[in-house]
């Protein structure tokens, strides 16, 4: 199959990851695969395709006309069977595209819990298909009657087992702390995201000034990129941090290649998010073997069986994430045990290539129609 998907993503999350991880194995498939992205688009150096195969677009809005334009030049000349969006704002140019070459399918994939728009329900109409997530996301679908429930395929997402399979597979914790230049026996907590709002860093800092005082010799570390124009969110946490009276246990670290090493180097993995679609990372640490402390979003309850795989806390409680991660950390073989579930878990429920095995028949599916 011909596909090509649509990205005008600007920084790099699940939501990407996603993007990347699908484009690379189905070109691994044999199908031929293009992407069209902004330019400076991080999800350039996560692709495994040739210059050629990548459209870079301004795709400033929904109603970036002159990306309309170009986009179906493109889809047209290239014969594009398959046009995958991935941002609302990605919908209706991608729609434009589909509707002006007769042979092509139009699919979306909904990542996010955010309410759409009246512009969408028009576009949204030209979708073979809307992908939600998750439960909660074709949850959401279903209540803001955006689509027909006939539209909405529910493909939980995927993650890439086999990395964190092999990461664990000989894996010397001792040496990578050593080499993060930290003691090579020190619990570790920690957490990976966007410095975002919405993620709640700052409770997660605020558990640990608790948890350090049962746990003195505790290390945090925060990695994620601050994805605001000033970076102001980043300094709001390093002056929190610092007035806390952790400056010498927690440290930020920016962005991570690999982070499947950090969380099969991680005592316990906390996310204190007030909103997430699925919990991309919150799999991701469960594959690591690494046992979760999360908030109880809506994705979260999907990917975590409390106190089995992991345990669930309050939005906004930071003396219940600091509770729960001072039992894990004070109780290694609950730790143990919860992190081995977690790994069994993610590997049965959120392989990537049943994700892959999904949207592929349901790419082949609609050409069918």
């Amino acid at each position: 199959m011909n596909i090509l998907q649509v990205s005008s993503a600007s920084s790099f999350g699940g939501g990407e990851r996603y993007v990347a991880d699908l484009t690379n194995s189905l070109t691994a498939r044999g199908h031929n695969l293009y992407v069209a992205v902004r330019p400076r688009s991080p999800l350039i150096r996560h692709l495994r395709l040739p210059p050629e195969r990548i459209l870079v677009l301004p795709l400033r809005n929904a109603l970036d006309v002159p990306s309309a334009h170009e986009l179906d030049r493109f889809v047209r000349r290239l014969r594009i069977e398959v046009v995958h969006a991935h941002m609302a704002r990605d919908y209706s140019l991608a729609a434009y595209a589909a509707r002006r070459n007769r042979q092509t399918k139009f699919v979306a994939t909904r990542h996010v819990l955010f309410q759409l728009n009246r512009l969408h329900r028009h576009t949204l109409k030209r979708a073979t298909r809307v992908i939600a997530v998750s439960r909660a996301v074709a949850n959401e679908l279903r209540a803001q009657a955006i689509v027909s429930d006939s539209q909405i395929a529910l493909i939980p997402n995927g993650i890439d087992v086999d990395r964190f399979n092999s990461a664990r597979a000989g894996f010397d914790r001792a040496q990578f702390l050593r080499g993060m230049g930290l003691p090579a026996d020190c619990l570790l907590v920690g957490s990976i995201g966007e410095l975002r709002t919405l993620k709640r860093h700052d409770d997660f800092i605020r558990a640990a000034a608790l948890i350090v005082k049962k746990f003195p010799a505790t290390q945090f570390v925060l990695a994620g990129l601050d994805t605001s124009a000033s970076g102001e969110v980043r300094k709001q946490l390093e002056k929190l941090m610092i007035d806390l009276g952790l400056k010498d246990c927690f440290y930020f670290l920016g962005w991570l290649d690999e982070a499947e090493r950090l969380l099969c180097a991680l005592d316990v993995f906390v996310s204190a998010s007030e909103t997430e679609s699925f919990g991309l990372a919150i799999a991701e640490a469960m594959a690591a073997g690494t046992a979760v402390v999360a908030t109880e979003t809506e994705g979260a309850k999907e990917v975590i069986d409390d106190r089995k795989t992991g345990l669930l806390v309050p939005i906004g409680d930071v003396e219940e994430i600091a509770e729960s991660v001072a039992a894990l950390l004070g109780d290694s073989d609950l730790r143990h045990e919860i992190g081995m579930r977690a790994q069994r878990a993610a590997n049965k429920r959120f392989s990537l290539t049943r994700m892959v095995d999904e949207i592929e028949r349901i790419y082949a599916a609609d050409l069918r129609r």
